[in-house]
């Protein structure tokens, strides 16, 4: 994803080796001696100095060494992108919406497009949202594979931190449909989002 780093991370007078994730609304630490979530609207201040990101949180102040990733992180955080520039989902583009979605997400489509089916895939649809909450549902992707056309894009949207239906399987499930994985997103603060889109070799 890009927004997972080995780094160390010192707070107070603890120091510790382990990995930092940037999620879409909080930044994790898991070390081998510290671990901390800190949500974004509960940070403070937010400073980049000499490849260290400095997070001033509820409970102190947490420097993360990222080097030159500092002001990159430092910049997501205090202007993260909205879920549809994440997606890419462009005004006035053609989307379907196949399975179940909150209804924040249908809004948000709602502002850029009136083009929302949700029945079936049409042969002009340019994206396509499918949600894919167990492995029974994601059985049905081949079905919603074969009547994507020329570069349309795909977006499986499945639940994160599960053992019965994790990344693994649904890359997998791609792939046996004929599509190709091309990028990931956190799409909400319990799911996860993954690309697929036909070979160009295929189209």
């Amino acid at each position: 994803m890009g927004n997972e780093l080995k780094c160390t991370v010192r707070f107070g007078e603890q120091r510790s080796e382990g990995r930092a994730l940037l999620e879409p609304s909080e930044l994790i630490f898991r070390g081998d001696s510290l671990r901390m979530k800190i949500p974004f609207a509960a940070m403070k201040r937010v400073d980049a100095v000499n490849g260290e990101l400095r997070v001033r949180g509820p409970d102190g102040l947490a420097v993360f060494d990222i080097g030159d990733n500092a002001a990159k992180w430092r910049e997501k955080i205090l202007h993260p992108k909205s879920r549809m520039e994440k997606l890419g989902v462009k005004p006035d583009t053609r989307v379907c919406v196949l399975g179940d979605f909150d209804e924040s997400f249908l809004r948000e489509l709602a502002v850029l497009t009136n083009s929302v089916q949700t029945v079936a895939i049409s042969g002009n649809a340019e994206w396509v949202f499918f949600s894919a909450p167990s492995q029974k549902e994601l059985s049905r992707l081949p079905k919603h594979a074969k009547k994507l056309n020329g570069n349309a894009a795909l977006w499986i949207v499945y639940p994160k931190g599960r053992k019965d239906i994790t990344e693994t399987d649904v890359i997998g499930a791609g792939r046996q449909a004929g599509l190709k994985d091309v990028k990931v997103v956190g799409f909400s603060p319990t799911h996860t989002a993954l690309k697929f889109v036909i070979p160009v070799s295929q189209r």
